[in-house]
């Protein structure tokens, strides 16, 4: 069992070790980007990811505290899902409306997981990489030809 300290260092670790991995890409626009901190630039839209003790997840979360916003965002989404699918080249991403998030907040999530892994294990890290990478890169091309349907949304 790791204390709450030495979990803590280890997500740090992880998490900037990710960064460095990711600093030389590029984003879409061909601007610089941290990866790891992805900003949409629109309020209440946010690509998250984690990394736990059994999984690794990326999401699109829609967290609006206004729920008619909420919802019209992610059905705009929704308008766009074959696009987004494409740009990631894969179609299996779990769409959840009207979710709980751990705060107890409701959220529209959209997200794939990557069952088996540990973030505590650095050997499971090139895993967690390598699923993090390509999906992040794809969610910031599709946002960088997307993002602007949703600004004039709200």
């Amino acid at each position: 069992m790791y204390s709450k300290q030495e979990v803590s260092k280890l997500k740090q670790a992880f998490w900037t070790t990710f960064g460095k991995y990711m600093k030389p890409i590029l984003s879409a626009d061909g601007e610089i980007i941290s990866w790891s901190n992805y900003k949409t630039g629109i309020p209440g839209i946010s690509f998250k990811m984690d990394a736990g003790n059994n999984q690794a997840g990326i999401s699109i979360v829609i967290s609006n505290t206004d729920i008619t916003q909420q919802t019209a965002y992610y059905d705009l989404f929704r308008s766009h899902k074959t696009m987004l699918a494409t740009t990631l080249e894969e179609d299996d991403w779990q769409w959840q409306p009207g979710t709980t998030d751990e705060y107890g907040r409701t959220v529209s999530v959209i997200s794939k997981q990557l069952d088996n892994v540990n973030v505590l294990r650095s050997e499971d890290w090139p895993t967690i990489i390598s699923f993090f990478k390509p999906r992040i890169i794809a969610l910031d091309q599709f946002w960088s030809m997307a993002k602007y349907a949703f600004e004039g949304t709200m």
